[in-house]
């Protein structure tokens, strides 16, 4: 069985941690790695995932003696990572429970070196808001260009194919800077067609917000791909109709299964 590293990058997080655990311990593919970065939590972050980490060897937690954002956490989870796959799961959210199980078997059934999938919306109490964002199914790099369809909690890439691939020092926008860096390389990326995971929806995220993160998607344009003042401004206005307009039609209520 090949071993899945899992990176979670964890600040002021104990409200959800335990619940992310669990949804990992709850997998029904279990030769998995979960490291846990914690960036100086000021809650009982640590307390909570030590006390998980003693009861579950396959549970490592990294303490960062300098608060350094989820970038710095993620590369050092990154940096001890031993497995032949590298998935991410953030602090608050959830896998269902066969999420790494089938994930894997679409990536071997269909030789790809990549794949995401589909993922449901829940409140901050963990309640489900009966909507489930699902994407096209076969992305070019030119689609990701334009529109960040990879949602990073189910992202999962091979490492003997990539490598590992560092995380940008952007502060926002990483997941997907790490997609095109990995999408660029083959092509396309195609998606494990099922709904997989549960993304907590919060008030006091900043991704809550797109609007609010219209700075970094210029940044990302600007200095990641090192467009022009203007050539990233036109990128960024296509951005924001394809997240405006096109993006909301994959967004689906009531969801069962496609």
């Amino acid at each position: 069985m090949a071993l899945i590293s899992i990176i979670t990058p964890a600040y002021n997080s104990a409200n959800y941690i335990a619940q992310t655990v669990y949804s990992v311990q709850n997998q029904t593919y279990s030769n998995w790695e979960l490291i846990i970065v914690d960036d100086c939590s000021q809650d009982r972050t640590v307390e909570i995932v030590a006390n998980l980490a003693a009861n579950d060897t396959r549970i490592k937690l990294i303490q960062l003696a300098v608060n350094s954002g989820s970038g710095v956490a993620r590369n050092t989870a990154l940096n001890e990572a031993s497995g032949n796959y590298i998935a991410f799961l953030d602090a608050d959210d959830l896998w269902k429970p066969t999420k790494l199980q089938e994930q894997l078997h679409f990536m071997k059934t269909h030789d790809l070196p990549l794949t995401f999938s589909f993922y449901e919306l829940m409140d901050e109490n963990a309640n489900p808001l009966n909507e489930v964002i699902t994407t096209p199914l076969q992305i070019s790099y030119n689609q990701l260009y334009y529109c960040n369809w990879v949602g990073n909690l189910t992202g999962i890439y091979s490492v003997d194919y990539f490598g590992k691939i560092p995380i940008s020092s952007f502060k926002k926008r990483q997941d997907w800077m790490l997609w095109l860096t990995l999408v660029k390389q083959v092509g396309k990326v195609i998606p494990t067609p099922e709904n997989l995971a549960y993304y907590r929806v919060r008030k006091d995220s900043i991704s809550a917000s797109k609007w609010k993160l219209i700075k970094y998607n210029y940044l990302v344009y600007k200095e990641y791909h090192q467009q022009g003042a203007l050539k990233a401004g036109f990128d960024l206005i296509r951005f924001l109709f394809t997240q405006m307009v096109i993006k909301p039609k994959y967004k689906i209520q009531n969801y069962t299964k496609l």
